[in-house]
């Protein structure tokens, strides 16, 4: 087994949600729930089909967003993963829904933050061991850190008071 790592290429003000999944039908349930949790999403996603003809499995809103999602799926080769990438909307948007499609296994990360996916090769395949999301820890938190935090999310309209 030999371990690699893989950079997901993309633009800073881009969010991504890395998942696996279980059937070629990804592809069409996670469109859909895209479409209907925000009116007018710019999404692009794609899906590393695992069997057959393993193929890169593809749609989206975005024409940017769905190039970039399979020049990325493509390059993590990694069975039954799929890859969303989105404009002008935050994970936080979806990401239940999208754990709520049936084939979805389990969700890596969403985020922002630049990526690399940990990937496990062997003869038979590739497979996601895991991911490194963003930076690590500088320090902790003060109370003006606290603050700023705080008045983040209710400028992002996440929180009221």
């Amino acid at each position: 087994m030999e371990i690699k790592t893989v950079r997901i290429q993309k633009p800073d003000n881009v969010n991504l949600i890395l998942g696996q999944s279980h059937f070629i039908k990804t592809v069409e349930d996670i469109h859909e729930v895209m479409v209907n949790a925000v009116p007018g999403i710019k999404f692009g996603i794609a899906f590393c089909e695992s069997s057959g003809p393993c193929l890169v499995r593809f749609s989206g809103t975005d024409p940017e967003l769905i190039e970039l999602a399979k020049n990325n799926a493509y390059s993590l080769a990694c069975g039954h993963s799929f890859i969303v990438f989105m404009k002008d909307a935050f994970p936080i948007n979806v990401l239940n829904a999208i754990k709520n499609v049936p084939e979805v296994c389990r969700i890596f990360c969403a985020t922002a933050n630049p990526l690399e996916v940990l990937v496990a090769e062997t003869e038979q395949g590739r497979g996601i061991m895991g991911v490194i999301d963003g930076f690590k820890s500088k320090g902790i938190e003060t109370e003006e850190d606290i603050k700023a935090r705080k008045e983040l999310l209710r400028k992002l309209g996440y929180k009221l008071s």
